[in-house]
């Protein structure tokens, strides 16, 4: 549930930024996810989807030992600017 609510808390920044650049989930081409444990998985998918409804980006998805302030995902996107 932690994730969850981690997730869903970034979600209007990441909009916000892409929208500030002229672009949109809608445009987002690839991402890399980076999860502290692989066991989240299924509950990363599960948000991602949300977020990628209409065609979903190139992903790639890593285990990492850490990640910067506590953070238990990160999550960094490609778009394309209009």
């Amino acid at each position: 549930m932690i994730l969850k609510r981690k997730s869903f808390k970034s979600s209007p920044t990441s909009k916000a930024v892409l929208e500030s650049a002229g672009a949109s989930f809608d445009t987002v081409i690839k991402t890399t996810v980076f999860i502290k444990d692989m066991n989240d998985f299924p509950t990363v998918n599960e948000i991602y989807g949300r977020y990628f409804d209409k065609l979903l980006p190139a992903r790639s998805c890593v285990e990492v030992s850490a990640l910067p302030k506590g953070a238990k995902i990160e999550i960094e996107v490609i778009a394309l600017i209009q």
